[in-house]
């Protein structure tokens, strides 16, 4: 029930950043200079105060709900993945992650298309993303080994896309091919666990969905 109340509030959260990160005391929407310097949750008047122990559907609770922040995910959608994720061979949680990391817009982000997946939301919503040659505005999109993301040609040189690919280090991510020449990148295979750099005990929410 807690979940429910808190879903439409979480799922495209554009309120002060900083404030969830210290929330969840990660900096899960990047680089945060707030979050360094005040590394407690909010509403705690200095980092010695600690709350009380937290119960074991809320630590799980906390896991799904940072997760859903960092990639930007709607509840409807978070349990949808897991639902395939469970239904796929191998570990549940690793499958989720998986899929996590195969929507394009993570991808967008992950390429060094955006500076962060909200942006990355926002180029793929606003038609400037194709996929396989083809223009594809659905955020959610799930890619398949071999699909080839591309900045449209008529895009390519907004500011906001020729800053961030400037910035981004090259071949960072093992599952992606980038061709700075052409602004594509290929989505080779989904990343093993381990290649994926995000703070995240996925096993606390394949628990909490196990209830």
């Amino acid at each position: 029930m807690h979940d429910t109340l808190k879903q439409k509030a979480m799922a495209r959260y554009t309120g002060p950043k900083s404030k969830i990160a210290r929330k969840f005391r990660e900096p899960i929407f990047g680089p945060d200079k707030v979050l360094d310097r005040k590394n407690y949750p909010p509403g705690q008047h200095g980092a010695s105060k600690r709350r009380g122990k937290q119960s074991e559907y809320a630590v799980q609770l906390m896991e799904k709900q940072k997760v859903k922040y960092t990639y930007g995910v709607l509840e409807r959608q978070f349990r949808n993945l897991f639902t395939k994720a469970s239904s796929r061979e191998g570990i549940t949680g690793d499958n989720l992650l998986q899929l996590l990391e195969a929507r394009l817009d993570n991808t967008v982000y992950r390429l060094g298309i955006a500076t962060t997946r909200s942006a990355a939301r926002q180029l793929v919503s606003h038609k400037h993303v194709t996929v396989n040659g083809e223009v594809v505005n659905i955020p959610s999109y799930q890619l398949k080994a071999g699909d080839v993301v591309a900045v449209r040609e008529k895009s390519k040189t907004l500011e906001a896309i020729t800053n961030s690919v400037a910035g981004r280090v090259i071949n960072k991510f093992n599952w992606l091919d980038w061709n700075a020449n052409e602004l594509t990148g290929k989505f080779l295979a989904y990343p093993n666990r381990d290649e994926i750099p995000e703070n995240i005990k996925e096993n606390l929410i394949v628990e909490l969905y196990s209830k």
